[in-house]
């Protein structure tokens, strides 16, 4: 079946293997993928509105090549790894139970977005506004914040400590 340049509204997508295609010029409206291989999908200017990502794998893809006025997803339970989510504006975004490994989220607005229990290894926040986000539960984040935007972002211990990691500071018990 042809992804590029095709109108997808309420469709479940189920165990499919989207393996490098193309989704560009495509718009995916009220649609589920649930257990699909999403890895190296293109994805300019592609769509998606109310969009989920359940069990997913993702990999190699870059959001920042979406259509940018179009993007309303989540994800739950997915691999998510070096994926590219630079320079968008995410609000309300679920990334729920996720791992996130190798990501970029440099210069996003994540405002009110949720990343609780997922892991985010290696996973880079620049100059990202987090504010309103939960990292509840959420494990091997890095995350700067003086270069960061925070405010009422959540965390919790023990690894809301690694916060401090970017001050030349020790921590005695």
């Amino acid at each position: 079946m042809e992804y590029k340049e095709r109108e997808f509204e309420e469709e479940t997508f189920k165990g499919k293997n989207f393996s490098n295609e193309y989704f560009s010029n495509s718009r995916f409206t009220d649609c589920k993928f649930i257990e699909c291989n999403l890895s190296n999908v293109k994805l300019d200017n592609s769509k998606f509105q109310y969009v989920l990502f359940k069990d997913c794998k993702l990999l190699g893809l870059d959001f920042s090549k979406c259509n940018g006025l179009m993007i309303n997803f989540e994800f739950e339970d997915c691999i998510i790894s070096t994926c590219t989510f630079a320079q968008m504006k995410l609000k309300n975004t679920n990334f729920k139970n996720c791992q996130i490994k190798d990501c970029d989220f440099m210069d996003s607005d994540l405002t009110n977005s949720n990343f609780e229990n997922s892991d985010l290894s290696g996973t880079m926040f620049n100059k990202t506004n987090l504010s309103f986000v939960s990292f509840v539960n959420a494990k091997n984040y890095l995350i700067n914040p003086n270069e960061n935007l925070f405010r009422k972002t959540k965390f919790s211990l023990p690894e809301a400590v690694s916060l401090l990691n970017v001050f030349d500071i020790e921590i005695k018990n």
